[in-house]
């Protein structure tokens, strides 16, 4: 293979990998190469810098030094490192979940004159059905106007997050069965701002050092994630900007348009991204992309953002994590807006290269020497529609010789949601998984498999992802995806109803046609995660799989994991029994045998759910498929083939 095709299976990221040797222009992956050799002792997770007495490092080989300069061993090291990491992952989402629920309260607010009603921001309830429903999940009444319901609802929910005593309100959507798990481990999440500071706490020198109590606090921090912060967001984001329904879209580099002023949106908070798909329907904004001798304006995006504004509008995706600086070095992108969360430092680098600009907009996130727009809920579309302008007037400043979009553009199916597949097995006035559990009973689903996820340079790009969910789908097990995973395998034609016919299994086909599904399913982005946690628990709930969510059929994954965030959802799906597998690097373990061995094998046997490391695909795959094997065996299930 050419040094490109090591780096990416996909076609658009070799041609710009290609013109980025080609021209001198420093990538993630030329970065990675100037990395090596990575630190030994901090892959291993025993290095340090809790104090400073400090950094202090444990010798794995038991040649060096043995405890740092406090006492503390490999097992306190390492445990320590990976409860921080798990800290950080959830504050990620919760902070996320936190900010669309005081959007919710915006959106509540209203003025009166008369008998009409003036809203003072930008920003609607879409979702009612949808707003009731957990209004009443949360003991709001909603016999009252809908303004009424928005306010009472998100002081409820901004409550969850200080919240002292007691638990999380979305813990009892969980499985009976699974909830006493919890109770009986001390781990049911109390207030998330709670769990997330009381983690970390117990990091700091001088504290908990028993490395099992503290995977036991990381599991308590990762639930106040998964049943808390993330579905908050996903559950609000629904309610504003309106839950998701199966739609048609595109995806790759390929979806760049030549002749148009390119806006590329980046990050993973909606709120923005929304009011700019608006904003660039702006009449006023498209007369002057026509005036400066553009066609008009391409709004697309790129990693999380990119699937919020994909599944409830069918705006294309430029691509994932490894491809924003890629979309840039097509030179035809006038300007990205991003907001939070996995966003490259180097953007600024690669933009100054070419025409493009960079825009930052939130506060938590800005950038040294790049432009700052600040967002503001009560300007939104106001804001997105001055951001949106200087991209189109940054048009007359591309360079043509340089532009080189790939011919790659690929169709998926995206949107789909807990509560619109149960329409499409049940219908829509008796929706119900009852048909979903009996395929599964009946075997011509084997089980349901959660890809998800980043990617990581040091892996080739989208390989993994995408080499491991066709073994699967071959094997008749249904496969759901949010994120960047989901992605990459859209990339590769699998997120089309058609793709049944050219990768499924025999009885999963018969599903997928029946139903008009895809075998693989778009769930989201990360934060959406938290879909997965809900469904699964209404599969318990229609019979026939089990009591709890550790009896189902079913596994998770994360092949190409890079971001702290996806420990903090492996740590909240095996503590809500399921079995999880990471591929590549055991997030800094390897230098604690004992962590490691307690999180890979005597977990399971607390909670249910256990944690699996494993560097190919295809072997991923088989190990999936065994514990889904597993499962049907203890239920007495037909055994699949």
């Amino acid at each position: 293979m050419s040094s490109v095709e090591k780096k990416s299976i996909d076609l658009a990221s070799q041609e710009m990998l290609q013109k980025a040797q080609e021209e001198n222009i420093k990538t993630a992956w030329d970065r990675l190469e100037s990395q090596e050799p990575q630190c030994g002792f901090g892959k291993l997770g025993v290095c340090c810098t809790v104090c400073d007495m400090g950094p202090c490092r444990v010798d794995p080989f038991g040649e060096g030094a043995q405890t740092g300069v406090c006492g503390a061993g490999a097992d306190t090291i390492a445990a320590r490192n990976l409860a921080r990491k798990v800290a950080v992952g959830g504050s990620a989402h919760s902070d996320h979940g936190r900010d669309v629920a005081h959007t919710l309260s915006l959106a509540s607010q209203v003025h009166t004159h008369g008998k009409s009603k003036t809203h003072t921001h930008d920003y609607e309830i879409l979702d009612l059905e949808k707003l009731k429903s957990l209004a009443l999940e949360f003991g709001v009444n909603i016999d009252q106007s809908k303004e009424q319901i928005a306010k009472e609802l998100s002081k409820k929910l901004l409550e969850e997050f200080g919240k002292q005593e007691g638990e999380l309100t979305f813990c009892k959507r969980a499985p009976k069965k699974r909830q006493e798990i919890w109770k009986k481990l001390g781990i049911t999440p109390r207030g998330i701002d709670r769990e997330v500071v009381e983690l970390l706490h117990t990091t700091t020198m001088g504290m908990d050092n028993d490395y099992k109590n503290l995977v036991t606090s990381s599991m308590r921090g990762a639930l106040s994630d998964g049943w808390g912060g993330s579905m908050i967001a996903t559950e609000v984001q629904d309610i504003m900007l309106g839950s998701p329904v199966p739609i048609r879209g595109k995806v790759n580099l390929g979806v760049l348009k030549e002749n148009y002023v390119n806006i590329l949106v980046h990050g993973h908070e909606p709120v923005l991204s929304e009011m700019a798909v608006k904003a660039v329907q702006d009449p006023e904004l498209i007369a002057l992309a026509k005036k400066l001798g553009a066609e008009g304006i391409n709004l697309a995006g790129i990693c999380c953002t990119a699937n919020e504004i994909l599944m409830r509008n069918g705006i294309p995706v430029a691509g994932n994590f490894l491809q924003q600086e890629l979309a840039i070095i097509t030179g035809a992108v006038e300007l990205m807006m991003v907001d939070v969360q996995c966003i490259m430092p180097a953007l600024h680098e690669v933009t100054s290269c070419f025409h493009t600009k960079l825009v930052t907009t939130s506060p938590k996130a800005r950038f040294p020497g790049v432009q700052h727009i600040e967002f503001e809920t009560k300007n939104a579309y106001e804001i997105a529609k001055q951001i949106i302008k200087i991209g189109v007037e940054n048009f007359a400043n591309r360079n043509k010789s340089r532009v080189n979009i790939p011919k790659h553009e690929v169709d998926l199916v995206a949107g789909f949601t807990k509560e619109g597949v149960s329409k499409m097995l049940g219908g829509v006035y008796r929706p119900s998984y009852r048909p979903l559990n009996e395929a599964i009973i009946a075997g011509k689903i084997r089980g349901l498999a959660g890809v998800v996820g980043c990617n990581n340079p040091k892996q080739t790009h989208d390989h993994f992802h995408t080499t491991l969910v066709k073994e699967l789908i071959k094997n008749d097990v249904l496969v759901l995806q949010t994120g960047c995973s989901a992605i990459a395998c859209a990339k590769q034609g699998l997120l089309v109803p058609e793709a049944a016919k050219l990768y499924a299994g025999k009885g999963l086909l018969e599903i997928c046609e029946a139903v008009g599904i895809p075998p693989v399913l778009h769930l989201g982005s990360c934060v959406d995660n938290s879909r997965i946690l809900v469904a699964a628990s209404q599969v318990i709930a229609e019979g026939g799989l089990g009591e709890d969510l550790s009896d189902i059929p079913a596994a998770g994954c994360a092949p190409e994991w890079m971001s702290e965030k996806a420990i903090t959802i492996g740590f909240y799906f095996v503590a809500s029994g399921v079995y999880t597998i990471f591929g590549s690097s055991p997030f800094a373990t390897l230098g604690s045998p004992n962590l490691t061995n307690y999180l890979t094998k005597e977990l399971e046997q607390v909670v249910g759910g256990r944690f699996e490391f494993c560097d190919d695909p295809l072997e991923m795959a088989q190990l999936m498929i065994a514990h889904i094997d597993k499962k049907r065996a203890a239920l007495k299930l037909k055994a699949w083939g």
